[in-house]
């Protein structure tokens, strides 16, 4: 009978097992904190809650700004002449030439230093300088203006160091030399002319000054 009563004596073993496991089921695994961790982003393929979206994020900072020419020791100077003319000659430069040069057409950007009072002692363009319709003086010139029909204004803060031979010639400012205006000479209140006028007609506004001599050219048809 002892072979039997090994054979009981293994029941009980098997119920302290069952319940053994019974005990072990109940307990929290510890695969069970798995969830509780944050996702790996490098291991996984949803980011982590904490990143915030892309629009969220502060703007980059600014890179430095480009360099440009009108510092506080160059700057943008108003054209010494306005309108389409042809100039020889030269141009002296303190200051910055950008632009480009070519057989076809050119476009240039001067920018000059400051001027250090209301005229400068030398000429901004000095040469020969031919235009056909119209053209505008605001600096300061000298040599030549020559225009078979065209119209020239010099501006109040003008001064032209040339002789001028042109259709209209309408003084606000300075001029140094002779004028031969085919049609007309207006002298402004602030005009000055040191030199011989050649005109068909001349007005000239109280407080013009003119020293020189004046000669009035013949009409097509002759007439004074």
């Amino acid at each position: 009978m002892s072979p039997a009563d090994v054979a009981l004596k293994s029941e009980p073993t098997g119920i302290t097992e069952t319940v053994a496991e019974k005990v072990v089921r109940s307990a929290p695994a510890p695969v069970s904190q798995n969830p509780q961790r944050l996702p790996n982003a490098l291991a996984g393929t949803e980011s982590p809650k904490t990143v915030r979206p892309i629009a969220a994020l502060p703007a980059p900072i600014p890179l430095a700004r480009p360099r440009r020419n009108n510092s506080p020791h160059f700057q943008a100077r108003v054209p010494v002449i306005t309108g389409e003319a042809a100039y020889r000659g030269s141009m002296p430069v303190d200051g910055i030439i950008s632009g480009q040069l070519g057989a076809a057409g050119s476009a240039l950007t001067v920018k000059q230093r400051p001027r250090s009072g209301p005229v400068e002692s030398i000429p901004e363009l000095d040469g020969e300088l031919s235009f056909k319709d119209m053209l505008r003086v605001n600096g300061h010139i000298a040599g030549k203006v020559t225009s078979a029909r065209g119209t020239l204004f010099v501006d109040p803060s003008a001064r032209v160091d040339a002789d001028i031979d042109v259709g209209v010639a309408i003084v606000s400012g300075i001029v140094n030399g002779d004028v031969i205006a085919h049609e007309r000479v207006e002298m402004g209140s602030a005009a000055v002319i040191n030199g011989n006028i050649s005109t068909r007609s001349l007005t000239m506004k109280p407080g013009a000054v003119f020293q020189g001599d004046c000669r009035m050219l013949k009409n097509d048809s002759g007439d004074q």
